[in-house]
């Protein structure tokens, strides 16, 4: 099986799903002739053209309200914004309009949008360009929020998150489009997975370790270096932040009484503060620790020389991981 770049299956996926389905388009800014700034868009537009593959001004309100038009007249629009920080100038559209439509109509309207949003930090950007603004989109009811750690991920979400009937934002961990994975395609007419199932990518027995995204990778470093001192951790990858698969971690807790939740995204009202919250309840009596959080500072994003000190390094794990061990 041929090994791919994450930004390569994305691209992957985008094909296959315009070929499956006439009704899907892109839109966003410079993703047409240049193929999009990380290049994820190279050469789709060549073989869909302008009617489908669309350059945009550089506007990304008026992106996501033209997807919802679009979408109000039954295509299943695609869209990008460049990078995560640019997403708010969307916000009002996306949380006022594009969450809540289908509820505001008594299920009439329906708006099958997908919204990629390259985010994360590792790649040295400037301000703006290395921040994880999910908690805010995971707390919106009516939006999905799926996010790869790989680029098996990478083709089986997006390839779900287009055949969904509900918006989904689809964020992009940019500091992994260049990691390679074996990838499994799947044809037109096969069932697509679904959006809200976690993956439990290594058994252990005494911590389990749960992330999304670019953290998923440090997890598995850290789990391999515990398994050389005899402790055995599980590595779950959540993929879905929007609704969580609760039932997947509290089953490898109930297993383990153990554990700790990365992201690069502030610890503080993070996501992993909500997973923390339904775990305790339905596993309190199983639990042999706190359960333990590791994320970004609750600071603005830092410059690129300080990143390393901001993220959720391999250490700063292992110090939760020995926390709730000795605890």
């Amino acid at each position: 099986m041929e090994r791919y770049p994450l930004a390569k299956a994305i691209n992957l996926a985008l094909r296959d799903a315009m070929r499956a389905d006439e009704r899907v388009l892109l839109a966003g800014e410079d993703i047409g002739a240049l193929g999009g700034v990380f290049r994820v868009t190279d050469g789709l537009l060549d073989e869909f053209g302008p009617e489908r593959v669309r350059d945009t001004p550089l506007a990304e309100s008026g992106i996501v309200g033209t997807a919802i038009g679009m979408a109000m007249g039954g295509y299943r629009p695609v869209v990008e914004i460049q990078f995560e920080g640019f997403v708010f100038p969307a916000f009002n559209q996306i949380t006022t309009q594009l969450a809540k439509l289908h509820y505001r109509s008594q299920g009439d309207i329906r708006l099958p949008i997908v919204i990629r949003i390259p985010s994360g930090g590792g790649i040295g950007a400037i301000e703006h360009h290395g921040e994880s603004p999910e908690s805010y989109f995971a707390h919106t009811p009516g939006l999905r929020v799926v996010t790869p750690a790989g680029a098996a991920d990478a083709y089986e979400l997006l390839r779900a998150a287009i055949a969904c009937d509900d918006p989904v934002i689809y964020f992009e961990p940019k500091s992994k489009y260049w990691t390679k994975e074996e990838v499994t395609f799947s044809a037109p007419s096969d069932p697509v997975t679904t959006l809200q199932t976690a993956r439990v990518e290594r058994h252990g027995h005494d911590v389990t370790l749960a992330g999304y995204g670019p953290t998923v990778a440090t997890l598995h470093q850290v789990a391999a270096t515990w398994e050389e001192d005899g402790v055995s951790c599980d590595v779950i990858n959540l993929r879905s932040l929007n609704p969580l698969d609760l039932d997947t971690v509290a089953d490898r807790v109930t297993a383990t009484g153990r554990l700790v939740i990365a992201h690069e995204a502030p610890t503080t009202f993070g996501p992993g503060a909500e997973l923390a919250a339904a775990i305790q309840q339905q596993c309190f009596y199983r639990l042999e620790a706190p359960i333990a959080r590791v994320g970004g500072a609750f600071t603005p994003y830092p410059p690129a020389a300080l990143e390393a000190h901001y993220l959720p390094s391999a250490a700063r794990i292992d110090a939760a991981i020995i926390d709730v061990l000795d605890y």
